[in-house]
C-alpha cells in the first residue's frame, strides 16, 4: 500500500460522474478549449474500461505527459526519452507490453498495439490504472502513483482534473446515482455511501475501531480521494476553504453545526438535492439525512475539493 502523506493538501482524485457511468456528465470549458476533440472522445470511451475511472484522470495524465500528444519531445512521436518512455501517454515498452498482454485493446488502433497510438496507449493506460488501484475508485491516489511514482506528480494530475472535470452540479442527493463536481468529491463520497449501516463509534476511524463518528466518517472519506483533513468537526470547519454565503451548496461540500467560535459540535458530507450523509450520533448508523432541519444551529460549509470560492 502507497502511505499517502499527510501533507497532501492539494487537491486528489477519484470522479465527476455517476457510480455506473464514468462517462457521464460535461467536461468543463478547460476541457473543451484545451483538449484536441479526438483525444477527448478516446479518454471519455477509456474510462468505461475501468469502473470508477474518470475520464479526467486520464486526461490529466496525458496533458502532463505530452500535452495530449502535441509536445514535440523526444520519444513522443517515436523513438524514446531519457527514461525509455514513449507515445502520448509516457508508456516504457516493457509496460506496454505487459498491459496489452493481460487486456486486449478495442478496435480502433494498430495490429499489434503500439504505444505511439493515441487510440492504443489511452485505453492501455485506462488498463493500467485499473490495476494499479482505480478500478471502484478503491485507491486512485495509489493508482496514479503507480504511474509515476512521485507525490507532486499525483497532486498535479489530480488537480489538473479538477480544472477539467469541475462544473457545478446540484447532485442527486442518493447514493445510487453519485453526482459531483470533481474527481475528489466523488470519491469521497462513494466512500461514504459505502458505509451505510456501519455504527456510530465515538472517535471512530472505521476498520479495527468498527464504525466512525460524524468527523471520523468525513476524514476517511477525504482520505480515501488522498486528501488529509483535521479529526475534528471544529478543526475541520477552520480548514475550510470556507463557502461563501448565499453560494449554493456543491456536493462533496462538508456541511456544519454549532458555534464556529466555541465549538463546531457536527459535520457532514453534503450528496445535494438538500440531503446529506453522516454518522450522527450513539445509536444512529451511518445515514442520508436532511441537511437543513427545523432548529438545528447550522454553521456554514467548506469545499476541500473546491476552487473559486471567491
Amino acid at each position: 500500500m502507497v502511505s499517502v502523506p499527510l501533507a497532501l493538501a492539494a487537491f486528489l482524485t477519484h470522479l465527476a460522474t455517476a457510480v455506473t457511468g464514468t462517462t457521464t456528465g460535461h467536461p468543463s470549458a478547460a476541457a473543451l478549449g484545451d483538449i484536441p476533440g479526438h483525444y477527448l472522445t478516446l479518454y471519455r470511451s477509456a474510462s468505461n474500461l475501468c469502473p470508477g475511472l474518470n475520464w479526467s484522470i486520464l486526461a490529466a495524465i496525458g496533458k502532463i505527459e505530452t500535452d495530449h500528444g502535441r509536445s514535440t519531445l523526444p520519444g513522443v512521436h517515436s523513438g524514446q526519452n531519457h527514461a525509455g518512455a514513449g507515445g502520448p501517454m509516457q508508456f516504457l515498452a516493457s509496460t506496454f507490453t505487459s498491459v496489452t498482454a493481460r487486456h486486449r485493446l478495442p478496435p480502433g488502433g494498430e495490429t499489434p498495439p503500439s504505444r505511439y497510438n493515441p487510440h492504443d496507449a489511452i485505453h492501455a493506460a485506462a488498463h493500467y490504472l485499473c490495476d494499479s488501484g482505480a478500478r471502484d475508485g478503491r485507491d486512485l491516489y495509489r493508482a496514479i502513483f503507480t504511474y509515476n511514482r512521485a507525490d507532486w506528480y499525483v497532486r498535479n494530475v489530480l488537480d489538473q482534473a479538477a480544472r477539467y472535470a469541475e462544473a457545478a452540479t446540484t447532485g442527486t442527493g442518493t447514493c445510487a446515482e453519485i453526482q459531483a463536481p470533481n474527481p475528489a468529491a466523488q470519491a469521497a463520497i462513494r466512500f461514504a455511501c459505502q458505509q451505510l449501516g456501519q455504527p456510530y463509534v465515538w472517535g471512530g476511524d472505521g476498520g479495527a475501531e468498527g464504525g466512525y463518528d460524524c468527523s471520523g466518517l468525513t476524514k476517511a472519506a477525504y482520505a480515501s480521494a488522498g486528501m488529509h483533513l483535521p479529526r475534528t468537526a471544529h478543526t475541520q470547519f477552520h480548514a475550510g476553504p470556507r463557502v461563501p454565503a448565499g453560494q449554493p451548496l456543491q456536493p462533496g461540500d462538508l456541511v456544519f453545526y454549532g458555534n464556529p467560535s466555541t465549538k463546531i459540535r457536527h459535520v457532514a458530507l453534503y450528496l445535494g438535492n438538500d440531503k446529506m450523509i453522516n454518522a450522527p450520533t450513539f445509536g444512529q448508523p451511518v445515514q442520508i439525512d436532511n441537511y437543513r432541519y427545523k432548529g438545528d444551529d447550522y454553521a456554514g460549509a467548506t469545499r476541500p475539493a473546491g476552487r473559486n470560492l471567491l
